[in-house]
């Protein structure tokens, strides 16, 4: 079994930020772009990228936790944070290479990606379609047949 996680495709995608408000309301019963588990990144003049966990295969989120608060499941890739273990001490966002983990301002504990068990509901609402929940391997091909159609206009 291949793991799945959540990918942008900045050529799609047009920086509306539906997906953290999406992501706000199913985690957090409210439209608060800053309590999303996915960031929307915005490179002037024209780039855009939503970026979620990337279920990285040796978290340094986790080695960097000193309470012992985040685990990954084997199977899935998933974090999982003990919010009983968890004091909010920020090591962990400090760590991740790709800036997707909070602290929650109210609870005081962190919150990652968990790809709503698997139903992503931000792939679900993307209005271009510029979100995709795929493996890597999924991930090769598309960008083996973009490569070709750039080189197939050439010719």
């Amino acid at each position: 079994m291949h793991r799945r996680f959540i990918v942008s495709d900045p050529d799609k995608c047009v920086g509306c930020r539906i997906c953290g408000l999406v992501c706000s309301l199913i985690k957090e019963k409210g439209f608060n772009p800053l309590l999303s588990r996915i960031r929307s990144i915005r490179m002037e003049p024209t780039f855009n990228i939503s970026i979620a966990c990337c279920l990285c295969e040796d978290p340094t989120c986790v080695k960097s936790c000193p309470k012992s608060a985040l685990s990954k499941n084997m199977e899935t890739g998933i974090i999982h944070v003990n919010k009983d273990k968890c004091n909010g001490c920020a090591w962990c966002i400090e760590s991740c290479e790709f800036g997707t983990i909070i602290l929650h301002p109210t609870k005081k504990t962190v919150a990652i990606c968990d790809l709503c068990v698997g139903d992503p509901k931000c792939i679900q609402y993307c209005p271009t379609g510029a979100l995709m929940f795929v493996s890597t391997e999924e991930i090769s091909q598309k960008t083996r047949e973009k490569l070709f159609k750039i080189f197939a206009e050439k010719l």
